[in-house]
């Protein structure tokens, strides 16, 4: 930068060459100039600086353009994104002497500077900029270039940019062609992670981009924080003439969504099967798993899938009585119930009691627990298994009609499955076997359709360190779900706690607000280092979205939620859900 005083008169002569040089713009170019590539530091093909004109300005996240006559190239563009300002006093020496150019005594110029990092050279001829080249605003085709956009046949809105203009992602990098997989991470209750995920779901249904593979995408949302999702198909009552425009904007309707279907698990003790929600008495329907299917599937690894099971060696003991449940567990009525050699077993609770029966009977115990497997690894497994009755009670079943279904489906566009009632070891339990299921249900049905799979609290159920059944489906979705048409949003507070394996596979990354310490671990390194700082301050709807056609994270903010996410948000009554056997029940009818 330039360090020598300067007079007023030499002040006026510096203003006016910046003007001259603004003329030799066009009309539409000269409204966009901002500053000229400062000349006081090296600028190359990747960074430059700008000087701001007097009367412009550039703030963060701004889209700025600069072009170059190559000899035998022609014309090049070189496009960027501001990653710094700086404003000084030229000619100052001292911290003090601000208080004597306030007073006119000491003369000196205020200055900006902005920093640009790369975004586009077009055409690829990487040379740099040249000292004294004028910087304009990037808008329209000028913007498109710049962030890429017009390489972009298939768009998908994320929100809108801070010159409030519409930001979009390529769905090559989400539906598997080239890339997939969304991570999201920040502080819970203002980073505004879940909002984020069902905006991105709602602009993939409803946005076009999808064409014609939008009647076979599907979305399965799990639920963990409250009854708030319960409400997707529900207008929202704030919903005004502004919001409706700002979704218009983003090329959208601002609409709740259109086909929802909403799962919840059996009230603990009801034998009648009712969900246990309590914001919402119809449209949702229960979900369990019979003790037949439980047999049937060897579902019992997910009942061992928390970091105290990753301590211990009762694997073997776990994968033999699997096995002999699947052999001799056979049906029993029509409720899903089974006998095991004689025992009947109608509930989870019983269930267990025969199992524990055959592991501490002498006969039986080589075939259950394998025949040199110690006592005290049995006995860890038995108290393991016994301290999930309360927890599996309500959700793995043989006593409830057959007339009722209890099975989770896809059939909806949209299905929320709610756990927020459940334990946290139920919560892994519901999330291993469906998502095991559903992937298995891929691998047969082949890659014909999409199925958006939102997890929040992704850290819990696929931790950094140990292994577990619900962290190798959701390694092998990672990993093989892009061939398959699963698509991973998963949600965190701290991706440094995440499986790295996940987060690498991860083609989308998304940021909001971060706690400092977060913020300043590797997995951020994505981040230029003032979005970093900014991420520890940024309001709820803002996030900084990174993909691999953009070099530089864009902040966006998305509009408010146009669908109620709490009951005093909706607008009209919720609708039944096809097939709701609660649906004619009264709210006070629900037995608590």
């Amino acid at each position: 930068m330039v360090s020598a005083v300067l007079s007023a008169d030499a002040s006026k002569v510096w203003k006016a060459s910046v003007r001259k040089a603004a003329t030799v713009e066009d009309q539409a170019g000269t409204d966009r100039l901002v500053g000229l590539v400062a000349g006081t530091e090296d600028a190359t093909p990747l960074t430059f600086r700008v000087a701001v004109l007097p009367d412009a300005y550039l703030q963060l996240d701004d889209v700025v353009v600069t072009q170059r006559v190559v000899p035998g190239v022609g014309p090049v563009r070189v496009c960027g994104i501001v990653t710094e300002v700086r404003s000084r006093h030229e000619g100052a020496a001292f911290d003090s002497d601000v208080f004597l150019i306030n007073d006119g005594v000491l003369p000196a110029q205020v200055q900006e500077l902005a920093q640009i990092s790369t975004t586009r050279v077009d055409p690829e001829c990487y040379v740099p900029p040249c000292p004294g080249a004028q910087v304009r605003r990037a808008t329209g085709e000028e913007r498109e270039l710049a962030l890429s956009f017009d390489r972009m046949e298939r768009q998908v809105c994320f929100g809108l940019g801070r010159d409030g203009n519409p930001v979009y992602v390529n769905l090559d990098f989400l539906d598997g062609s080239r890339g997939a997989h969304v991570s999201i991470s920040g502080v819970s209750g203002v980073a505004t992670k879940t909002s984020f995920a069902l905006f991105l779901l709602y602009s993939l249904f409803t946005g076009g981009a999808l064409a014609g593979r939008a009647l076979n995408a599907k979305a399965l949302v799990f639920s963990v924080k409250g009854e708030d999702l319960l409400f997707l198909d529900t207008p929202n009552r704030a919903v005004d003439e502004r919001l409706r425009q700002a979704y218009q904007r983003l090329g959208l309707e601002a609409q709740p969504f259109a086909s929802v279907a909403l799962f919840a698990p059996p009230m603990p003790g009801d034998r009648t099967g009712r969900p246990h929600v309590s914001s919402r008495p119809v449209g949702v329907l229960p979900f369990w798993w019979t003790l037949q299917e439980f047999c049937e599937h060897e579902l019992l690894r997910f009942v061992f899938a928390d970091a105290e099971d990753e301590r211990n060696q009762y694997t073997m003991v776990l994968h033999q009585v699997a096995t002999q449940l699947r052999v001799h567990a056979e049906p029993a009525g029509s409720d899903g119930a089974v006998s095991v050699d004689g025992r009947l077993a109608a509930t989870w609770a019983q269930l267990i009691d025969v199992i524990c029966e055959k592991l501490e009977d002498d006969a039986t115990r080589p075939a259950w627990a394998g025949p040199v497997t110690g006592s005290g690894t049995i006995n860890a497994f038995i108290r393991r298994l016994r301290s999930s009755q309360r927890a599996l009670g309500p959700i793995i079943r043989g006593d409830l009609s057959a007339t009722t279904t209890g099975r989770i489906t896809t059939e909806a566009q949209v299905t929320v499955v709610d756990l927020h009632n459940l334990p946290e070891r139920a919560q892994r339990f519901v999330v291993g076997v469906v998502l095991d299921q559903q992937t298995r249900l891929k691998e047969e049905a082949g890659p014909s359709g999409l199925l958006f799979t939102m997890l929040d609290e992704l850290n819990k159920y696929a931790p950094r360190e140990g292994r577990s059944p619900i962290k190798d489906v959701l390694l092998d979705i990672a990993e093989r779900g892009r061939s398959l048409g699963i698509i991973l949003i998963g949600a965190q507070q701290t991706a440094s706690e995440v499986e790295r394996r996940i987060v690498a596979n991860c083609s989308v990354r998304v940021v909001g607000r971060l706690d400092p310490a977060e913020a300043s671990r590797p997995e951020y390194g994505f981040l230029p280092a003032s979005q970093r700082q900014r991420a520890t301050l940024v309001r709820p709807g803002t996030m900084f979205v990174a993909q691999p056609e953009i070099p530089i994270p864009l902040a966006v903010e998305f509009p408010f939620p146009a669908w109620a996410t709490r009951p005093a948000e909706a607008a009209s009554s919720p609708a039944a859900a096809v097939g709701d056997i609660f649906a004619s029940l009264a709210t006070d009818e629900i037995p608590y």
